[in-house]
């Protein structure tokens, strides 16, 4: 334990998270040792995914309602963890009630889990240092999952749960000796003071759905794609998450001279290119591998290309487990959904290609949206951004900040007070209660700001007033 503790908290919080989340990936979230424990009993296994999911989400959801600080943090975790552990002893036995039990438990107590680590990832990791620690995660968490799945499919299911389960207990271990109650009380006063303002429901939202829009179609690669190479079941148990992991490594690993940006449209191309590919090829393991490279290859550069997004919005709340939680709940939403939508094509009984056109049209669709939610949500987070720095300025900076950037027409004296409490990072609610006007007034004055600044929402009003002097003076 004492090893442990001296080792770098970022490696041991990594290590430990990378260990559970292999057990969900390899267990709760539709992972190869459920598949093959419900499969060796003849069950039917969509409703028991469904229920994981659900019971996952649910964990995702409510987990920063209630954990609000690095002890809480902690122990949560470890709780939760040890509950997963608990809760799947009778898939060692023969199915029974209780099975549908341990699911909903485990399933709830991981989402507790995986929202919890926004926070681990919001104090030991620096902002600029988050891809890398997602992707760490993300690679060591695939790698252990790929042997578990070897163990579950070739050797026995209640083995491979067994090694799961052993990842678990030693992932608990790690998380207990991290060092986080040693957060000075300073850093706590300062990170609320900082983040307690600064609201980021809206591109929340948006992160969301592009979340949701990524993720429907993994989904629907699951299910229209792996059945048709079902005869290949030994090389799709492990090579599956090899371009992943290859992928996230190539992400990891960009210069940063090259935009985030450029990577979201290689991947979809490689989505693109891999439903192309699934019409025109065979069902042979050379076809396999080139339609699986293509596929999982773009869903690891989607993964790593959200998930350090979510990272990076931690430093504007001051409730990062919450807000971590929402942006992971998008990605189950997603998953069943495309889950839904793969399984009603398969049902229709159409031929391979059949499928694969309309499944094509549908990721084509999706994938168009990515570009135009990102550049929206790219905005937003700069705004957010400026607003921050905007805010720790004294007032006479403030208004020499508002004042070097002109509007187009002079602003009225009611319309520089309804910009400068805008700029504080209020709403219009907020400014009306402050100004003691009607929202409505204030939403005149706000169009009119607008039309004199020539902006067509407020996160390029907050860009085109405070950027070019916020980087002028930084």
């Amino acid at each position: 334990m004492v090893r442990i503790k001296a080792a770098s908290p970022r490696l041991i919080s990594a290590m430990g998270c990378s260990l559970f989340f292999a057990y969900i990936l390899s267990f709760v979230f539709e992972g190869q040792v459920l598949y093959s424990l419900l499969g060796s009993f003849g069950i039917e296994t969509f409703m028991y995914l469904v229920i994981a999911m659900a019971a996952h989400l649910l964990g995702l959801l409510s987990c920063g309602f209630f954990v609000k600080s690095p002890g809480v943090v902690r122990h949560v975790m470890v709780a939760s963890m040890g509950l997963c552990a608990a809760a799947n002893a009778p898939f060692f036995f023969g199915p029974s009630p209780l099975w549908l039990v341990g699911l909903i438990v485990s399933g709830y107590a991981s989402g507790c889990v995986v929202a919890s680590f926004g926070y681990l990832l919001k104090l030991l990791a620096p902002k600029c240092e988050r891809l890398k620690a997602c992707a760490d995660v993300l690679i060591y968490s695939s790698v252990a999952m790929i042997a578990t799945n070897a163990v579950a499919v070739n050797i026995s299911a209640t083995f491979g749960l067994a090694l799961s389960l052993a990842g678990v207990v030693l992932g608990m271990v790690l998380i207990w000796a991290l060092p986080v109650q040693s957060m000075t009380e300073e850093r706590e006063k300062a990170d609320h003071k900082r983040n307690q303002d600064s609201g980021i429901k809206q591109p929340l939202l948006l992160l969301a759905l592009f979340v949701l829009v990524i993720t429907i179609d993994s989904g629907l690669m699951y299910q229209v794609i792996n059945p048709a190479f079902g005869h290949l079941a030994g090389l799709a148990s492990w090579y599956w998450a090899v371009p992943y992991i290859a992928a996230l490594i190539a992400m990891r690993n960009l210069p940063s001279k090259i935009r985030r940006a450029n990577a979201l449209y290689v991947g979809m191309a490689m989505i693109t290119a891999a439903f192309i590919s699934f019409m025109i090829l065979g069902r042979n393991a050379l076809d396999y591998l080139i339609v699986d490279t293509l596929m999982l290859g773009a869903c690891g550069i989607f993964d790593l290309f959200w998930w350090s997004i979510l990272a990076e919005m931690l430093d504007f709340t001051d409730r990062p487990v919450r807000i971590f939680g929402l942006g992971l709940a998008a990605n189950v939403l997603g998953v069943l959904a495309g889950d839904v939508l793969g399984r009603h094509l398969v049902s229709l009984k159409l031929s391979d290609a059949e499928v694969a056109v309309v499944a094509l049209t549908i990721v084509s669709v999706t994938v168009a949206m990515l570009p135009i939610l990102n550049r929206r949500l790219v905005m937003l987070l700069e705004s957010h951004a400026y607003l921050m720095v905007f805010g720790s300025m004294s007032k006479p900076q403030q208004t020499a900040v508002i004042a070097q950037s002109p509007a187009h027409d002079p602003l009225t004296a009611r319309e520089q007070e309804v910009l400068e409490v805008l700029l504080a990072g209020k709403s219009t609610r907020e400014i009306a209660a402050e100004l003691f006007i009607s929202e409505s007034t204030v939403k005149t004055h706000i169009r009119n700001i607008y039309s004199k600044y020539d902006v067509r929402s407020r996160a390029e009003l907050i860009s085109t007033v405070l950027k070019s002097q916020i980087e002028a003076s930084s």
